[in-house]
């Protein structure tokens, strides 16, 4: 690709690009810091990727999801997912009218554009798998009859790592299905004295939609345009490839901890989320930094871990640190 290429790609990401400053100042209306949580949400909604978001209660999970739902004209639906929720709480059900002797159907909370799935290890696995189908066909089966969801349509979902009392842990397969898994962390003390003062002095801050829905699959396409040259791309799949036979990235070591590594849709969702982030960045291009930036969660939730790997207390974050570590970067 010549130079006035991505010159000119470089000019049009900065201008399509310029509505990403106005989101992240409107997230930073409501959330006190957590700039990766924001940009994590952005990278979902621009890649079309679903993401989960795990911290402790009170880290503004729900908040940011919120505000997000606030910034964008779009339709958005909280479902709190508990013990005894059950399939057609979610995606709706056949309704039987007596008036006209015939059924109905009523549509769930699932068809909007933004769903906020609220402590989603709270359900069992017949609400888990409905919501699997939604996510990955983007389409809901009620009775006989298929519907298509809105466009955009995305699920975020919250859980809390600590308590596994009366949860439902997501099975490996469901949790492939999100693009990105966030951990959130604690906020730094000065970014916690602001979030005091704001709330004892009940600041109450409006937010104003400043995107519709058409915005972001617009800005969607503009997105696919970013280049990712072939020496990226073999970095990616060098990144995936090293979960899979770490001895062949002189990381013997690592061989024994993994029970299974990132399938073909780890490759895939590092590209779309590598281009998302360049393109946040206000750049026509991936370099190999938005690769490793966004590796983390993009990996964290797809590698298999092995009990020699429990019994060294070692977890999926330190293993991708070591195959970033060791894998050469173009």
């Amino acid at each position: 690709m010549d130079q006035i290429d991505i010159r000119s790609l470089n000019e049009k990401i900065e201008q399509e690009s310029s509505f990403v400053d106005m989101l992240v100042m409107g997230m930073n209306k409501s959330i006190v810091g957590q700039k990766h949580l924001v940009e994590s949400l952005l990278i979902g909604l621009l890649a079309d990727g679903h993401v989960l978001l795990e911290g402790v209660p009170g880290l503004a999970k729900t908040l940011a999801i919120k505000t997000l739902g606030e910034l964008i004209d779009a339709k958005y639906s909280r479902i709190q997912f508990t013990p005894d929720l059950l399939p057609a709480d979610v995606i709706g059900t056949m309704i039987y009218s007596q008036k006209s002797e015939e059924f109905n159907i009523k549509k769930g909370p699932i068809f909007a554009n933004l769903v906020l799935a609220d402590e989603i290890n709270r359900a069992p696995a017949k609400v888990q798998s409905a919501l699997l189908e939604a996510m990955q066909e983007r389409q809901v089966t009620i009775g006989e009859e298929s519907f298509k969801l809105p466009k955009p349509f995305l699920v975020l979902a919250t859980q809390n790592p600590i308590e596994q009392e009366g949860t439902y842990p997501l099975p490996e397969a469901q949790l492939d299905r999100f693009m990105l898994k966030v951990h959130i962390s604690y906020p730094k003390p000065e970014e916690e004295q602001q979030i005091i003062s704001q709330n004892i002095n009940k600041e109450k801050v409006e937010i104003k939609p400043i995107l519709k829905p058409e915005d972001i699959i617009k800005a969607r396409s503009v997105v696919q345009e970013v280049y990712i040259d072939e020496k990226i791309r073999k970095y990616i799949v060098d990144i995936v490839n090293a979960t899979r036979y770490p001895e062949q990235y002189k990381l013997e070591n690592l061989k024994e901890m993994i029970s299974f590594g990132g399938s073909p849709r780890a490759s895939i969702n590092l590209a779309l989320a590598a281009r998302a982030y360049a393109f946040i960045k206000r750049r026509g291009y991936v370099i190999p930094e938005d690769v490793r930036a966004i590796a983390m969660d993009v990996l964290r939730h797809r590698i298999g871990l092995s009990y020699e790997a429990e019994a060294n207390n070692m977890t999926s974050e330190d293993i991708v640190n070591e195959i970033l570590n060791a894998v050469e970067v173009p």
